[in-house]
């Protein structure tokens, strides 16, 4: 993890640095965000882009949907991404468990489907205002893949934009970019420090028994915890004290 957890650490530094290659046509692929099903931690999206002519280029490196490798081979490809920066770029963006509580809990409700389309956006936005040269899309999709491709057909006319499920299974850049996020994600969760004392550090803060173990009558979860998940909902309806506002 110190490799990948140290190109990370450069990820603001130089993460849209673009090489002279991808100024030429160039492929961005999107992959949904790692860490989306569970109760804990961020939320972070990813993209990867490369010209087209060195897109086959990845799978001979032997990209591969992240969730089907474990930790050792993510770590080893992100290493793979980062030597080969001449002709792959990349970039994450991380969504706090406080910016996806607030977001869903907030009066007028910014669903995670909305949070998945308007990061995405983002990201290929900063990227094409970096002088990145877009030309196709390639996007796992979040929600119906009809009507997430046509709202991106809207956003960048310039691209050929393709949204599918799998997609990180299908194409290898998408596989890349899944697995930028899930290393980014990984890194963050080793890292975490607690600010709330008696917080217990975790193997796996997805199980109700930790979540049982580190609830608060009061204050409810430690940062980590999405308080918007209902996993997490049912526990405080059942352990806190309730509130009359």
């Amino acid at each position: 993890m110190r490799r990948a957890y140290w190109a990370l650490t450069k990820l603001a530094a130089d993460q849209y640095l673009v090489r002279p290659a991808c100024t030429r046509q160039t492929r961005v692929f999107s992959a949904d965000a790692s860490g989306a099903p569970v109760p804990s931690g961020p939320m972070v999206y990813g993209i990867c882009y490369c010209p087209l002519d060195r897109a086959d280029d990845l799978k001979a490196l032997g990209f591969a949907d992240s969730k089907t490798l474990n930790e050792e081979a993510r770590e080893r490809l992100l290493e793979v991404i980062r030597t080969n920066a001449d002709y792959i770029g990349w970039s994450v963006r991380v969504l706090s468990p406080q910016d996806i509580s607030q977001s869903m809990l907030r009066r007028n409700k910014y669903n995670l489907n909305s949070m998945a389309h308007d990061t995405t956006i983002r990201l290929l936005r900063e990227a094409i205002a970096s002088g990145v040269n877009v030309t196709e899309i390639y996007v796992d999709t979040v929600g119906p893949p009809e009507s997430y491709q046509a709202k991106l057909a809207r956003l960048f006319p310039q691209a050929r934009v393709t949204v599918t499920k799998k997609a990180d299974s299908l194409f290898p850049v998408v596989s890349a970019a899944s697995i930028c996020a899930k290393v980014t994600r990984d890194a963050i969760i080793k890292q975490w420090m607690f600010a709330e004392p008696g917080a217990e550090a975790f193997a796996d803060p997805n199980t109700v028994a930790w979540l049982n173990a580190n609830v608060d009558p009061v204050f409810g979860f430690p940062g980590i915890v999405r308080f918007s998940w209902a996993t997490t909902e049912r526990l405080l309806e059942k352990s806190a004290i309730g509130v009359e506002w």
